[in-house]
């Protein structure tokens, strides 16, 4: 199982969970809009660690950034969470 880290401490993801369904059980409220990776609004900065997706988003994602929605942490992973606050 992965750890993701934030300015609010860590959270445990479960296996084959999207880092979105991670946050969310954990009482975070991102903004989204498919949960497919086509919108782009889940967008949050990465600060360590890398993520894959099961199924290649069709929102732009820059190096640094993943889409909660619907990527999965490659071992554990570092979120900025504050924009989302």
């Amino acid at each position: 199982m992965a750890i993701i880290d934030s300015q609010h401490g860590p959270m445990q993801v479960r296996p084959g969970e999207a880092l979105l369904d991670t946050l969310e059980r954990h009482g975070h409220q991102l903004e989204y809009q498919c949960r497919s990776g086509y919108c782009g609004a889940c967008r949050t900065p990465l600060l360590a660690g890398k993520v894959y997706y099961p199924e290649p988003p069709l929102a732009f994602v820059e190096a640094g950034q993943c889409l909660p929605c619907c990527c999965r942490p490659v071992g554990d992973i570092t979120l900025d969470l504050s924009h989302h606050d």
